[in-house]
C-alpha cells in the first residue's frame, strides 16, 4: 500500500491508511528534514494526535529524501534549546515515550544527533542501507537532552556508546544491525514496504496486549531486573483480574481454533 508523496507546505506530514496503519513523514529534504521549532511542536501534536485516535494501531516515521534527520535546525538552537527542551506538550521525544502504540522507525538516510535521539524513542527501527546514525553532540557543543546519552548505552553497550558519542564517529547500516541497534537492514526501495509488514504483523494481534506488552517492556527497560521482573508479575495479575469468564472462553475457543488449522494444514 503506497503513501501519497507530501506537498511540499507540510514539514511534517500525516497519513493514515485504512488498515491501522498511521504514517508520519518529516519533509524538509533540501535541509536534510533538520527540525525547526515550529516543526517539533508539529511532529509532537502528530504523535499525540494518532496516540489517541482509535482507528491508529501502529504508528511508521520515516523522511523525506536522503535523510530521516539531520537534527536541530541550529540557526535556531538558542531558541530551541532553552525553550522547547522543557516543554514536554511541544517535544516530539517526549510525545513518541509517552505514545501508547507501537512506533517503527524507517531511516532512510541521515539520522544525526537530535535525529539519532529520535530514532531511538521509536520501539524498533528499519533501515535502508544508506543509513547512517551519527551523535555530534560533542563535535558541537550540544548537549543532548533527548536521551542519546542514556539510551544509546543500554542498546550497543557503553564502550560502543563512548565510542560513537565522543568520537562523533558514523554508524553505518550493517553495523547497526550487528550492534542490535536497527532490527533489519534493507535497500532503500524496500525499506517503506518492510516497515509496513512489520506494522500488519502487529495490527494482527490481539490490541489491547500489543499495547500492554510495549508498555511493559519499556517500563521494565528502566528499571533494574528485579523490579522489572516484579513489574511484569503485578502488571500480569492486573490483566487476568480484569478479565471476564466469557473472554477467558473467547480465549480458549481462539487457541483451539488456531490448532485445530496448523493440524489440518498437516495432514
Amino acid at each position: 500500500m503506497e503513501i501519497p508523496l507530501p506537498p511540499p507546505e507540510k514539514l511534517i506530514f500525516v497519513h493514515r491508511q485504512p488498515n491501522g496503519v498511521a504514517y508520519v513523514i518529516i519533509n524538509r529534504p533540501k535541509s536534510l528534514n533538520s527540525l525547526t521549532r515550529p516543526m517539533m511542536g508539529d511532529l509532537a501534536k502528530a504523535i499525540k494526535s494518532l496516540d489517541s485516535d482509535n482507528s491508529v494501531r501502529v504508528i511508521i516515521l520515516s523522511g523525506s529524501g536522503r535523510a530521516f534527520c539531520s537534527g536541530v535546525d541550529l540557526t535556531a538552537a538558542e531558541d530551541v534549546f532553552k525553550g522547547d527542551v522543557k516543554d514536554v506538550e511541544t517535544d516530539p521525544v517526549a510525545q513518541m515515550e509517552r505514545c501508547k502504540k507501537p512506533i517503527i522507525g524507517a531511516i532512510n538516510g541521515f539520522a544525526v544527533t537530535a535525529g539519532f535521539e529520535i530514532a531511538l524513542a521509536c520501539d524498533l527501527l528499519v533501515a535502508s542501507k544508506e543509513a547512517k546514525f551519527m551523535d555530534t553532540h560533542a563535535r558541537f557543543g550540544i548537549f543532548p537532552s533527548w536521551g542519546l546519552s542514556q539510551k544509546l548505552s543500554r542498546i550497543i553497550g557503553p564502550s560502543r556508546a563512548r565510542e560513537v558519542s565522543l568520537t562523533a564517529m558514523a554508524v553505518m547500516a550493517e553495523q547497526a544491525e550487528r550492534w542490535g541497534l536497527v532490527n533489519h537492514v534493507v535497500e532503500g526501495s524496500e525499506l517503506l514496504k518492510k516497515a509496513q509488514q512489520i506494522a500488519e504483523a502487529i495490527i494482527k494481534n490481539n490490541q489491547d496486549l500489543v499495547l500492554r506488552y510495549k508498555a511493559v517492556i519499556n517500563d521494565g527497560f528502566k528499571q533494574d531486573l528485579g523490579h522489572a521482573l516484579d513489574l511484569e508479575k503485578e502488571r500480569a495479575h492486573e490483566y487476568y483480574a480484569g478479565m471476564t469468564k466469557e473472554q477467558f472462553k473467547k480465549m480458549q475457543e481462539f487457541i483451539a481454533g488456531r490448532n485445530s488449522k496448523k493440524t489440518q494444514s498437516k495432514l
